[in-house]
């Protein structure tokens, strides 16, 4: 796939998705019940979005159809974020489970970013 990063870089960005997702999910198996059609179910689907979208764009032909659904995922994350802020605001998460979930997305949110940013300075090559 020549249109694509490194094989091998995009197997490591997709389990390090797939890892903030899955430990998303399991820190929110705790949230209130009231919260399952909104704090719960919003924050799991932003978290999901982030791996899903890394998988769809890499399936995609083309780097600019790549690089645009690494950034869908990018924002997602960001949304996945304010939501695990506003969890802690609530006490709905635990401080050590907030920093666990902040310091993994801002490991991934880097790999996301210098990728695109690889992309499309190569694309305007």
């Amino acid at each position: 796939m020549e249109h694509k990063t490194n094989g091998g870089f995009h197997e490591i960005l997709k389990d390090k998705a797939d890892q903030f997702a899955f430990k998303v999910y399991q820190a929110t198996k705790g949230f209130p019940k009231e919260e399952i059609y909104g704090l719960t179910s919003q924050l799991r689907r932003s978290a999901l979005s982030v791996p899903l979208n890394i998988i769809e764009g890499y399936a995609r032909i083309g780097r600019k159809e790549y690089s645009h659904f690494l950034q869908i995922s990018f924002a997602s994350l960001k949304e996945a974020k304010y939501l695990l802020f506003f969890s802690k605001r609530e006490n709905y998460l635990k401080v050590s489970e907030y920093e666990t979930l902040i310091n993994l997305s801002e490991e991934l949110g880097a790999m996301l970013w210098s990728t695109i940013f690889k992309i499309d300075k190569s694309n305007k090559k």
